[in-house]
Protein backbone atom coordinates (compact mmCIF):
# COMPACT_ATOMS: atom_id res chain seq x y z
CA UNK A 1 0.00 0.00 0.00
CA UNK A 2 1.09 3.55 -0.49
CA UNK A 3 1.65 5.71 2.57
CA UNK A 4 -1.42 7.62 3.76
CA UNK A 5 -1.94 10.67 5.91
CA UNK A 6 -4.65 10.81 8.55
CA UNK A 7 -6.70 13.10 6.30
CA UNK A 8 -6.43 10.63 3.40
CA UNK A 9 -7.50 7.79 5.67
CA UNK A 10 -10.59 9.68 6.85
CA UNK A 11 -11.52 10.64 3.27
CA UNK A 12 -11.33 7.02 2.02
CA UNK A 13 -14.33 5.58 3.86
CA UNK A 14 -17.32 4.93 1.62
CA UNK A 15 -19.84 3.95 4.30
CA UNK A 16 -19.12 6.47 7.08
CA UNK A 17 -21.08 9.55 8.00
CA UNK A 18 -19.53 12.78 9.28
CA UNK A 19 -20.10 11.85 12.95
CA UNK A 20 -18.35 8.49 12.54
CA UNK A 21 -15.38 10.11 10.81
CA UNK A 22 -15.13 12.76 13.52
CA UNK A 23 -15.21 10.12 16.29
CA UNK A 24 -12.74 7.78 14.55
CA UNK A 25 -9.53 7.19 16.48
CA UNK A 26 -6.44 6.25 14.56
CA UNK A 27 -4.38 3.33 15.87
CA UNK A 28 -1.82 4.31 18.49
CA UNK A 29 1.07 3.33 16.20
CA UNK A 30 -0.29 5.07 13.07
CA UNK A 31 2.85 7.17 12.57
CA UNK A 32 4.98 4.00 12.65
CA UNK A 33 3.03 1.99 10.07
CA UNK A 34 5.26 0.32 7.47
CA UNK A 35 3.00 0.94 4.46
CA UNK A 36 5.24 -0.96 2.03
CA UNK A 37 4.64 -4.11 4.10
CA UNK A 38 0.82 -3.88 3.98
CA UNK A 39 -1.59 -5.41 1.49
CA UNK A 40 -4.44 -3.71 3.36
CA UNK A 41 -4.71 -1.72 6.59
CA UNK A 42 -7.15 -2.74 9.34
CA UNK A 43 -7.51 -1.76 12.98
CA UNK A 44 -9.93 -1.73 15.91
CA UNK A 45 -10.95 1.69 17.16
CA UNK A 46 -9.11 2.19 20.48
CA UNK A 47 -11.99 4.32 21.81
CA UNK A 48 -14.97 2.30 20.57
CA UNK A 49 -14.29 -1.39 21.08
CA UNK A 50 -16.89 -2.74 18.65
CA UNK A 51 -15.85 -0.53 15.75
CA UNK A 52 -13.17 -1.48 13.25
CA UNK A 53 -11.84 -0.08 10.01
CA UNK A 54 -10.28 -1.54 6.90
CA UNK A 55 -8.58 0.20 3.97
CA UNK A 56 -7.64 -1.39 0.68
CA UNK A 57 -5.78 -0.05 -2.31
CA UNK A 58 -7.37 -1.09 -5.57
CA UNK A 59 -6.46 0.21 -9.02
CA UNK A 60 -4.54 3.13 -7.56
CA UNK A 61 -7.20 4.45 -5.19
CA UNK A 62 -7.73 3.74 -1.51
CA UNK A 63 -11.18 2.70 -0.28
CA UNK A 64 -12.22 2.04 3.28
CA UNK A 65 -15.11 0.53 5.20
CA UNK A 66 -16.29 1.05 8.77
CA UNK A 67 -17.04 -2.26 10.48
CA UNK A 68 -19.10 -3.19 13.53
CA UNK A 69 -18.22 -6.30 15.54
CA UNK A 70 -20.68 -8.67 17.14
CA UNK A 71 -20.10 -10.15 20.57
CA UNK A 72 -17.53 -12.98 20.40
CA UNK A 73 -18.68 -15.58 22.92
CA UNK A 74 -18.59 -18.64 20.63
CA UNK A 75 -17.40 -21.76 22.37
CA UNK A 76 -16.14 -23.60 19.29
CA UNK A 77 -13.17 -22.75 17.14
CA UNK A 78 -13.83 -20.58 14.12
CA UNK A 79 -12.13 -19.66 10.89
CA UNK A 80 -11.58 -16.13 9.65
CA UNK A 81 -13.08 -15.78 6.16
CA UNK A 82 -10.29 -13.42 5.09
CA UNK A 83 -7.01 -15.02 6.25
CA UNK A 84 -8.40 -18.56 6.61
CA UNK A 85 -6.79 -18.88 10.05
CA UNK A 86 -8.40 -21.19 12.61
CA UNK A 87 -8.80 -19.41 15.95
CA UNK A 88 -10.45 -20.07 19.29
CA UNK A 89 -14.13 -19.13 19.04
CA UNK A 90 -13.77 -15.90 21.00
CA UNK A 91 -11.11 -14.63 18.58
CA UNK A 92 -13.29 -14.79 15.46
CA UNK A 93 -16.30 -12.47 15.30
CA UNK A 94 -18.90 -11.44 12.77
CA UNK A 95 -18.15 -7.98 11.40
CA UNK A 96 -20.90 -6.11 9.56
CA UNK A 97 -20.45 -3.06 7.36
CA UNK A 98 -23.25 -0.75 6.30
CA UNK A 99 -23.37 -0.60 2.50
CA UNK A 100 -22.42 2.62 0.79
CA UNK A 101 -24.91 4.98 -0.81
CA UNK A 102 -28.66 4.54 -0.93
CA UNK A 103 -28.46 0.87 0.04
CA UNK A 104 -26.76 1.82 3.31
CA UNK A 105 -29.36 4.49 4.01
CA UNK A 106 -32.02 1.76 3.67
CA UNK A 107 -30.14 -0.29 6.27
CA UNK A 108 -28.49 -2.84 3.95
CA UNK A 109 -25.25 -4.31 5.22
CA UNK A 110 -22.77 -7.06 4.43
CA UNK A 111 -20.87 -9.16 6.91
CA UNK A 112 -18.18 -11.75 7.29
CA UNK A 113 -16.28 -13.54 10.03
CA UNK A 114 -12.90 -11.92 10.74
CA UNK A 115 -10.17 -12.17 13.33
CA UNK A 116 -11.52 -10.23 16.33
CA UNK A 117 -8.46 -7.97 16.50
CA UNK A 118 -8.37 -7.51 12.69
CA UNK A 119 -4.85 -8.96 12.61
CA UNK A 120 -5.48 -10.97 9.43
CA UNK A 121 -2.59 -9.26 7.67
CA UNK A 122 -0.14 -10.50 10.32
CA UNK A 123 -1.76 -13.90 10.94
CA UNK A 124 -1.41 -14.96 7.32
CA UNK A 125 2.33 -14.37 7.54
CA UNK A 126 2.74 -16.84 10.41
CA UNK A 127 3.99 -20.17 9.14
CA UNK A 128 1.85 -23.18 10.00
CA UNK A 129 3.74 -25.83 11.98
CA UNK A 130 4.93 -28.70 9.85
CA UNK A 131 4.92 -32.40 10.64
CA UNK A 132 8.42 -33.91 11.06
CA UNK A 133 8.51 -35.29 7.50
CA UNK A 134 6.66 -32.38 5.85
CA UNK A 135 8.26 -29.78 3.58
CA UNK A 136 6.92 -26.27 3.05
CA UNK A 137 6.04 -25.77 -0.61
CA UNK A 138 7.76 -22.91 -2.40
CA UNK A 139 5.46 -19.92 -2.71
CA UNK A 140 2.97 -21.23 -0.15
CA UNK A 141 3.12 -18.06 1.98
CA UNK A 142 2.85 -15.87 -1.13
CA UNK A 143 -0.31 -17.74 -2.16
CA UNK A 144 -1.81 -17.18 1.29
CA UNK A 145 -0.94 -13.47 1.12
CA UNK A 146 -2.50 -13.09 -2.33
CA UNK A 147 -5.64 -14.95 -1.26
CA UNK A 148 -6.03 -12.84 1.86
CA UNK A 149 -5.63 -9.61 -0.10
CA UNK A 150 -8.14 -10.74 -2.76
CA UNK A 151 -10.73 -11.78 -0.15
CA UNK A 152 -10.42 -8.47 1.73
CA UNK A 153 -10.74 -6.53 -1.55
CA UNK A 154 -13.84 -8.57 -2.43
CA UNK A 155 -15.40 -7.83 0.97
CA UNK A 156 -14.79 -4.07 0.75
CA UNK A 157 -16.03 -4.11 -2.87
CA UNK A 158 -19.30 -5.66 -1.63
CA UNK A 159 -19.63 -2.73 0.79
CA UNK A 160 -19.43 -0.04 -1.89
CA UNK A 161 -21.03 -1.87 -4.82
CA UNK A 162 -24.65 -1.41 -5.77
CA UNK A 163 -25.75 -4.92 -5.24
Amino acid sequence: MRALTEAEVRAAFVNADADELRAMEMPHDFLLVDWDYLDFFAWRDPGVGKRGYVLIQHEGSVTGAVLRASEPGRQRNGMCNICHTMQPGNQVVLYAARRAGEAGHRGDSVGTYLCADLSCHDNVRLAHPLAPNEIRAAGQVDQRLDGTRRRMEAFVTRVWSEG
